[in-house]
């Protein structure tokens, strides 16, 4: 019995000797350094720029004021386009003659009422010819003869014309022109000079005329275009072809 109660003794002392194993280690706090200690961003947002406007376009210049002459053109034209449409084929011609004559600045409407014009002398000269009395009616049959090729036919009809009316500056200008198809260059440009004495308005008419390109390189063509008008020249409505 006392070597019982001994061990007995023994073993609480050794038990009591032992240090009793935690039961749960406390989690160790890191601690953390102020400079090491991330900082919370407190930067304001980029402002977002407006979406790109379209730049403002300039202005469109202003149309350029018509003249009243282009009106006036243009009334006379469209008149002759009815008289077209009508098959008034001379009638025609003589208001885009008209147009040719008085407005040479206009050079739109000049190329539709050349091309017009030479719709109209083709018709004419396709139907049968009532025979030329007056100076006027021989220039005219002259005129259509050219654009069918007969020049013999024109130069015939612009003699007789210039032998009852030698002051008619419309049937020099158009022998001009016939004469510089048949390569008469000197002869045509006297008749050049002629037109533009007898009447001023001529000179224009032949700086832009494509019937005298045959005789436009002579070396008088710039001298015929400055001839001084007539001194006691009969004024009278310029006529065309």
């Amino acid at each position: 019995m006392a070597k019982q109660r001994r061990s007995t003794k023994s073993t609480a002392r050794a038990v009591r000797g032992t240090k009793r194993p935690e039961s749960r280690k406390k989690t160790a706090r890191k601690v953390v350094s102020p400079r090491t200690r991330p900082r919370l961003t407190t930067q304001k947002p980029e402002p977002v720029p407006p979406p790109a406007t379209a730049p403002t376009p300039p202005p469109s210049p202003a149309p350029v004021p018509r003249k009243p002459g282009f009106y006036e053109a243009v009334a006379i034209y469209e008149r002759g386009v009815q008289a077209l449409q009508r098959h008034d084929f001379s009638g025609a011609a003589s208001y885009f003659r008209t147009v040719l004559e008085r407005y040479p600045e206009e050079r739109e409407l000049l190329e539709r009422a050349r091309l017009y014009l030479r719709v109209c002398e083709r018709e004419t000269s396709r139907q049968p010819a009532a025979e030329a009395k007056t100076p006027a009616e021989r220039v005219y049959a002259a005129t259509v003869a050219l654009n069918s090729g007969d020049h013999s036919g024109a130069l015939d009809q612009l003699q007789q014309a210039l032998g009852e009316d030698p002051e008619s500056d419309h049937a020099h200008y158009i022998m001009a022109v016939a004469l510089g198809m048949r390569n008469r260059a000197d002869e045509a440009l006297d008749h050049l000079q002629q037109a533009i004495a007898l009447n001023p308005e001529n000179r224009g008419l032949a700086k832009q005329d494509p019937d005298l390109d045959s005789i436009r390189d002579h070396d008088r063509f710039r001298d015929a275009l400055d001839t001084p008008p007539a001194p006691n020249r009969r004024l009278r409505p310029m006529r065309r072809r």
